[in-house]
């Protein structure tokens, strides 16, 4: 009986033994279980508040500016004010010794932060959590730095290079042709430069997009340009005319101006050419038949109204003076019919020694050295102005590379020979005539014609400062209308940049 106890007590002993041990097991797979929910439940809190967040995670930077745990305005703001402090109002470009500035916000360069910041904030929350997380920790690890999207207004910034191309030393002249003493005077053309457009704007937005414009200057590139052969034909075309007498009829009203006949013999000039083809310039004698009578002898009744006429004065230097009056003395009597275009250049001629001009005062890559023909600038301004309260149609002018002294900005217009001209058409119904004078410290210009009942009583130009920096200065000008002493309407003429002394 005892045995038979013993051996039940053993077996019961055995049996708690396997039962605690069985409790042990589940008490430790409960516990792993609890761990494990925990650390779902943590792990999906964690999503959660990082798909909720407003804020940027860890080791995020835009531009290498550090955004980490920033709202979005907040990353806008330190981002904006970082690239402020870096970056420069204008972009330096360079041709040999001359300098030329691009301005910034004129050619609306900007960089998207908008849009890296926001990119920035959906770090992680692409809805897939593997992936999220794993985004998450390589950032929050190895750091990232996003580049903003780079922008800028490409017009706006070929519409700068054309400009400064415009002022670069090495201009290319065409052959061109003018009339000295009865002479037909061929110039042949002048290799120049031009911009290479492409590269230099690829360069401008990669300098901008690395800021490293800010600190240093720009090399423009340019190509060469080679002029257009020397037209004997073509000359002749546009030199040839018939002669004919000038007259005027009152009902209805018109002006027919007189024509001198001119010629020149096409094949004397061509061998001329051929023999020497890179000679400056080629002179041969005109032949003229002259008219009878000729407009000046119509007299004012031909030319009743005054339609327009300006002004400037001048420091009487005499070398300077004498090349306004032999410029003025150009232009004064001619007349242009309805359509026809007026250039300054034509009429006035090759600025040389030979045709009288004197040495004075001009600009030249960036500085005021001595040229023959200096001043006569003053002259194609008056006329611009005088031109613009006519209501001519202006169909080539530039501005100075400096204000000048006897015009505010704006309101200039500058020639060079073979380069540069002034010109307009007129748009008017009937002839007009132009009057140049220059004596007593001032240049006048009078244009006249027949005025209309339905002509504006005052036409003028205005100016208004765009921006102005320590290198230059941006000014608009308008042509302004007026009737009865009232503003009809105004129109935008031109966008001038000004170097700054």
């Amino acid at each position: 009986m005892q045995l038979n106890e013993i051996t039940n007590d053993i077996n019961d002993l055995r049996i708690l033994k396997e039962m605690k041990r069985g409790n042990v097991g589940i008490t430790f797979l409960f516990l792993v279980v609890v761990v494990i929910v925990l650390l779902i439940c943590g792990i999906m809190l964690f999503y959660v508040h990082l798909q909720e967040s407003d804020k940027i995670p860890e080791g995020v930077f835009i531009k290498e500016v550090n955004v980490s745990g920033l709202t979005r305005e907040e990353a806008i703001q330190r981002v904006s004010s970082a690239l402020e402090m870096q970056m420069n109002k204008t972009i330096q470009l360079r041709y040999k010794n001359e300098v030329y500035y691009v301005e910034i916000e004129q050619i609306e360069a900007r960089f998207d932060i908008e849009a890296s910041v926001d990119y920035a904030l959906k770090i992680g929350k692409s809805g897939n959590l593997f992936k999220d997380f794993d985004n998450y920790f390589n950032v929050y690890v190895n750091n990232i730095n996003i580049e903003p999207i780079f922008e800028y207004n490409k017009v706006a910034l070929k519409d700068f290079l054309q400009k400064i191309e415009a002022d670069l030393p090495d201009q290319l002249e065409q052959p061109s042709y003018y009339i000295e003493d009865g002479d037909l005077i061929v110039t042949n053309g002048v290799n120049g430069v031009g911009i290479e457009y492409e590269q230099i704007e690829k360069t401008i937005a990669s300098a901008i997009q690395d800021i490293s414009y800010s600190k240093k200057v720009i090399d423009i590139p340019t190509y060469t340009t080679y002029p257009d052969k020397i037209d004997v034909a073509a000359i002749h075309g546009e030199v040839y005319r018939e002669r004919e007498n000038a007259y005027f009829t009152t009902d209805p009203y018109a002006v027919y101006p007189d024509v001198v006949g001119v010629d020149f013999d096409q094949g004397r000039l061509q061998a001329e050419i051929d023999e020497d083809p890179l000679k400056e310039e080629y002179v041969i004698g005109l032949d003229y038949s002259r008219a009878d009578v000729t407009v000046n002898d119509l007299g004012k009744e031909a030319f009743p109204d005054l339609l327009g006429s300006f002004s400037t004065d001048y420091v009487n230097n005499p070398d300077r003076t004498t090349n306004l009056r032999l410029a003025a003395r150009k232009i004064n009597g001619t007349v242009i019919m309805p359509g026809e275009e007026f250039s300054y250049n034509k009429v006035v001629g090759k600025r040389t020694i030979s045709a009288g001009y004197k040495e004075a005062a001009i600009y030249q890559d960036g500085a005021v050295v001595d040229g023959v023909g200096g001043g006569i600038c003053q002259v194609t301004t008056t006329l611009y102005n005088a031109a613009i309260k006519a209501n001519m149609e202006i169909t080539q002018r530039r501005n100075h590379m400096f204000i000048p002294s006897y015009v505010g900005g704006g309101k200039d217009a500058t020639v060079a020979w073979g380069s540069t001209d002034f010109k307009f058409i007129n748009s008017r119904d009937y002839p007009i005539k132009i009057e140049a004078a220059v004596s007593d410290g001032t240049c006048r210009v009078k244009i006249y014609g027949l005025r209309k009942s339905d002509d504006y009583d005052n036409i003028y130009l205005t100016t208004k400062t765009i921006k102005k920096t320590s290198n230059s200065i941006v000014i608009d000008s308008y042509r302004v209308y007026e009737r009865d002493g009232e503003v009809v309407f105004s129109k935008k003429m031109y966008r001038d940049t000004y170097k700054v002394h």
